[in-house]
């Protein structure tokens, strides 16, 4: 194809990619979307959030086994799913992912070009193919580029024992024992997937405490459930050495305590590196941060004013979710229409087994912050959904002002926490107050009804 001019070229197409184009092609501008063959859709469909969240879910499918009974005794020892019964699963979701992705972009106009995209300067792109290069020109770029594993250089990754989260589905089979390294969001979500399985593992991190910024008590409900699927924890910790004993021939991970773990496998789960260091940014005038990380304003502009960066490229809060608004508000901008700052009242969604979701403050925080606050607590023992499904481990907990009895933060772990948040979401965006619970009429039976019981727990201690 011959040098071509866009009003918008976006290299990378995951969902901020995706919604950036999206946008500015329904303003009727042209619109270019570069990203390597075999990764349309970017890391979210097929490294990341697609895949992780579909090994999750074929794991719970094809034990026939709920949440609860995952993470009971019953578990240990009995059948499990093969690496290529999850791999089968999860790759025909892929696949899907990907043609829906690639008919929204064409089904607007925008054009795809497959290759490795770099700056040739600040409005010019190379699109390097399997046989050929392309020049693209472009009047405005968004760069949502996504990100990859970190890797440590000391780490003697063989892609088959010692791996990294892409190269999960590259193992032999099911291990018997594993040694995840990272307490992260992605190393814990891995790490409760095997133990889910009944892989004994043992999760290692050099910090002391893990995802600080979910409250405690869920947090602490979560370990408890880990530890009871035979996880061990190994925290202020840190790896020093990692290599594969000859005589033995297992995986080793030696700590600075002086202690020494052995398993069959180690999945390294520490942080991820932001791809923008592939982008030859220096032709562009941009110069990335720690981890090829991009600064962005409020408007999501760097440095170069034309040139717009969102996504996990920029860092914080790095997901799929708050990617496609960012992408969707840089389109915006870019082209004249209002951008306003994207709201900090975003949910988390953790899909470990138990998943635990967030939204709004936590105890900690109105604690520091002194505010006068009360708790309302639901457990899913109460409720007759909860039953039905075989979760009665979960737990919902409201937090809200004593005096206005405004609602301030909502936590949940357990079946479907992650979908049950968004009521939460909605009326602390609007400013409600807990006693909207305790007078709305819920279907029952429902795991959103532990709302209102969670409500009327609450003002039955005012």
């Amino acid at each position: 194809m011959a040098d071509s001019q866009f009003d918008l070229i976006v290299i990378g197409s995951g969902p901020a990619g995706q919604k950036g184009a999206i946008c500015a092609a329904k303003l009727r501008k042209r619109v270019a979307v570069i990203d390597r063959v075999t990764m349309l859709g970017g890391v979210c469909v097929h490294t990341g959030t697609i895949p992780s969240k579909s090994v999750r879910e074929a794991i719970l499918q094809l034990t026939r086994a709920t949440v609860r009974n995952l993470l009971s005794q019953n578990v240990r020892g009995g059948d499990r799913p093969s690496i290529h019964d999850l791999s089968f699963r999860v790759n025909s979701i892929i696949a899907r992912e990907t043609e829906v992705v690639r008919a929204q972009l064409k089904r607007n106009g925008v054009a795809i070009f497959q290759g490795l995209g770099q700056f040739a300067d600040a409005h010019t792109v190379e699109v390097k193919g399997e046989g050929d290069t392309v020049t693209l020109r472009g009047e405005n770029i968004l760069i949502a580029c996504g990100t990859r594993p970190a890797r440590n250089p000391d780490i003697p990754f063989d892609g088959k024992r010692i791996i990294d989260t892409d190269e999960l589905s590259r193992l032999d089979g099911v291990p018997r024992e594993i040694i995840v390294v990272g307490a992260g969001v992605v190393g814990l979500e891995f790490a409760s997937f095997m133990a889910a399985m009944g892989v004994e593992v043992t999760l290692i991190d050099q910090r002391p405490t893990i995802l600080d910024f979910v409250d405690r008590e869920i947090i602490d409900a979560l370990c408890y459930h880990l530890r009871q699927a035979g996880m061990t924890f190994r925290l202020g910790d840190k790896v020093t050495r990692v290599g594969i004993d000859p005589q033995r021939d297992r995986v080793f991970a030696e700590l600075e305590s002086g202690k020494k773990v052995i398993a069959d496998a180690l999945l390294y789960a520490v942080g991820r590196q932001a791809n923008g260091d592939q982008l030859r940014l220096e032709a562009a005038g941009l110069k990335a941060e720690a981890r090829g990380k991009l600064v962005v304003n409020q408007c999501f502009q760097t440095e170069a004013p034309h040139i717009y960066a969102a996504g996990d490229v920029i860092g914080f809060p790095a997901l799929a979710s708050t990617s496609m608004e960012q992408g969707r508000l840089a389109g915006c901008h870019m082209f004249g229409l209002p951008c306003e700052q994207m709201s900090d009242l975003f949910p988390y969604g953790i899909y470990t087994i138990p998943e635990i979701s967030m939204v709004g403050l936590n105890e900690e925080r109105l604690t520091k912050d002194r505010v006068p606050y009360e708790v309302g607590i639901a457990k899913y023992a109460e409720l007759a959904k909860s039953m039905m499904l075989g979760d009665e481990t979960g737990m919902l907990k409201l937090l809200f002002d004593r005096n206005t009895r405004k609602l301030l933060g909502v936590h949940a772990i357990g079946e479907r926490a992650t979908e049950i948040i968004h009521i939460g979401q909605a009326v602390l965006a609007y400013g409600g107050s807990i006693e909207y619970f305790r007078d709305t009429v819920f279907n029952y039976p429902t795991l959103a009804e532990a709302y209102k019981v969670a409500a009327l727990d609450g003002l039955n201690k005012l």
